[in-house]
């Protein structure tokens, strides 16, 4: 049975599946750094919400990538936090 790593590694390969997954990985990195950033304040999706006065749905909708967060709804979830939002322009040469 393969791990997750491996089936990944494989479909990496395809090229096809590769250019899919690059395109949408960006999407990813924000949707990870939202989790990533609320759990490591040990906080709840009802108690960010209760702390950003962002819909508790909301933020459930932002953390399964089916709504795309705005610039300002960032800001508010960072503040929540007490994080600051960082966004990052990286030349494709060092990303790599």
């Amino acid at each position: 049975m393969k791990t997750l790593n491996e089936f990944f590694d494989q479909q990496m390969k395809n090229p096809e599946f590769k250019k899919e997954y690059e395109k949408i990985q960006p999407e990813m990195d924000i949707i990870r750094a939202i989790v990533d950033a609320r759990v490591s304040q040990n906080l709840t999706q009802k108690e960010l919400a209760e702390k950003t006065g962002i819909n508790q749905a909301d933020i459930s909708k932002l953390e399964n990538g089916t709504r795309n967060p705005s610039l300002k709804l960032l800001q508010r979830l960072a503040d929540g936090m007490g994080m600051i939002l960082k966004i990052e322009f990286i030349p494709k040469s060092k990303a790599q």
